[in-house]
């Protein structure tokens, strides 16, 4: 049966921390605390007597200063470890805290969860194949020393780097080591841990060489976890949920996240908001809870990076000189069918194939495997076709031999549609505006991963409402932007109205178009 010692690591709210131990240890588990010497000494003295009868908590046997990116916080973490396992004996696993982590599933779960996983949970990947590191150094963290914080003693850290790289001295990694990264919330088996202590006392060359790298914790446990430990017995994730935003800070969590939480398939969560009062204390209520099922979603990134998204209307980057120089042609027409429901406009632009000679293209803008003639290379992927867009379109103008286009594109493509509409061609749009029922709007949100088969219904029908606005909000976009050459169908239009825009859009006789919309299956889902 799992008994876990949990490792933490904090620097204040003693209140929060000594609530997190009672916590825990409450069903049977384990803590062992290193508080940052740093800090104010009476915080530390306030935890040490509020935890000082219960038999399940013990401090690092030495505390030290702390400081981001130092090998301090590998040191505090081996002096807790190093506790645990003198003190806990029963413990089968170690797990890595913060003060801002709290559990997201019950013990019950927890435990069994572990049991059923004879792994060791801890994300590795290659420091230098890996594109871990998105920004700033990265083989610099390893060949130059780092004596300095880069954060408290900017300028002396950079002083340092710059002589060694202007002097070259730049050093070996140990011949036998492969250094890999991660996350440093990890979860191992006692056996990995009493490994990872030996391999500490042997190894002083190794202890040297991540002294003096950046960023240690990033890098330390998770190289010598894969030095150690089969592959096989190594899952390469961390079981605590945490995210970041595109500024590279971590997602901060609030009351109104505790039902998007239990939906992961993780067993903590960090950043709990110091001011979520209300999820800290449904949580805190959560991990003594017995015979909790828990629904697995797994939505949540997709999530955030859907409602977060929805803020960013500006364009990131500017246009390249190729599209803003160039045209498609003073006498040619890019006609584009815009509609969320993709089915809906393929069905529209198979009617306009049977009626019509004007060659049409899927939504070659959205879906990789759109068919399309070999353009060179620039037609493989959809970023190459999103970033040479005009290329693209004279190429396919020129393919066809053609003045007259028809391609499809998703309402939220709003900033290709700005594009073309900016162009000396002539630029026609037909939107076809459809209706949403509530069962193609959770369909969608499974497609694209906003919710998933275990998502509750509760979620949902938050989620609902804000996918609806959201979509709703693309078609004003398109109307507010007021293009020249705009024309509507709606499903719930007469074929007389709808034929009316179908022949404005395609230049075609009245009865044409009305052929194409009296095709009664046009909108079925």
């Amino acid at each position: 049966m799992a008994k876990i010692a949990y490792i933490l690591l904090c620097h204040k709210d003693p209140e929060a921390v000594i609530k997190q131990a009672e916590r825990l240890t409450a069903v049977g588990d384990y803590m062992s605390i290193h508080f940052d010497a740093s800090a104010d000494p009476a915080q530390f003295r306030s935890i040490q007597r509020a935890l000082k009868d219960n038999p399940n908590v013990t401090f690092a046997r030495k505390r030290i200063r702390c400081g981001w990116g130092e090998w301090s916080l590998v040191q505090a973490t081996l002096y807790a470890i190093e506790t645990a396992v003198e003190k806990f004996p029963k413990a089968t696993h170690f797990y890595m805290l913060s003060g801002d982590c709290m559990a997201i599933k019950s013990a019950e779960y927890t435990h069994a969860f572990l049991n059923r996983n004879d792994a060791d949970f801890i994300e590795s990947f290659d420091f230098f194949e890996s594109d871990w590191i998105k920004t700033g150094m990265k083989e610099e963290r390893l060949i130059y020393r780092h004596f300095f914080n880069e954060r408290s003693q900017k300028r002396r850290f950079y002083a340092a780097f710059n002589f060694q790289r202007k002097l070259r001295l730049e050093r070996s990694i140990p011949a036998d080591i492969q250094v890999q990264i991660g996350s440093q919330w990890w979860c191992l088996r006692r056996q990995t841990i009493e490994w990872i202590l030996d391999f500490t006392r042997e190894r002083r060359d190794v202890i040297r060489f991540f002294r003096t790298t950046w960023i240690p914790d990033e890098t330390f446990f998770q190289t010598l976890v894969r030095h150690l430990v089969p592959e096989q017995e190594i899952q390469n994730r961390t079981l605590t949920f945490l995210m970041f935003t595109d500024y590279g800070m971590p997602v901060t969590f609030y009351n109104d996240h505790y039902d998007l939480l239990l939906g992961q398939d993780y067993l903590f969560a960090r950043k709990i908001s110091a001011e979520a009062a209300d999820l800290k204390r449904r949580l805190g209520l959560l991990y003594a809870a017995k015979g909790v099922q828990f629904q697995i979603s797994n939505e949540g990134r997709s999530l955030f990076k859907f409602l977060s998204g929805r803020g960013r209307m500006g364009r990131r980057f500017a246009t390249r000189f190729w599209e803003t120089e160039s045209t498609l042609g003073r006498e040619r027409e890019l006609m584009i069918v815009v509609c969320k429901k993709w089915h809906v406009a393929k069905r529209v632009l198979e009617r306009i194939r049977q009626t019509t000679n004007v060659p049409a293209i899927e939504y070659l803008f959205n879906e990789e495997e759109t068919p399309l003639p070999d353009l060179g290379g620039i037609q493989k992927t959809l970023g190459k076709r999103t970033r040479h867009r005009r290329a693209l379109m004279r190429m396919l103008f020129d393919y066809f031999e053609t003045d007259r286009l028809i391609v499809c594109m998703d309402p939220g493509n709003i900033e290709l549609l700005n594009d073309f509409a900016s162009d000396r061609s002539v630029t026609r749009l037909l939107e076809i505006e459809c209706q949403f029922s509530d069962d193609y709007l959770v369909g969608h949100a499974m497609r694209v991963g906003l919710a998933g088969e275990q998502t509750s219904q509760e979620t949902l029908e938050r989620l609902l409402p804000t996918i609806r606005n959201d979509m709703v909000f693309e078609s004003d976009r398109i109307r507010d932007a007021q293009f020249e050459n705009y024309d509507r169908m709606r499903e719930s239009a007469s074929e007389t109205e709808n034929a009316r825009a179908l022949s404005s859009f395609l230049s075609i006789t009245q009865d044409k178009a009305h052929d194409i919309a009296k095709s009664a299956y046009l909108y079925s889902d």
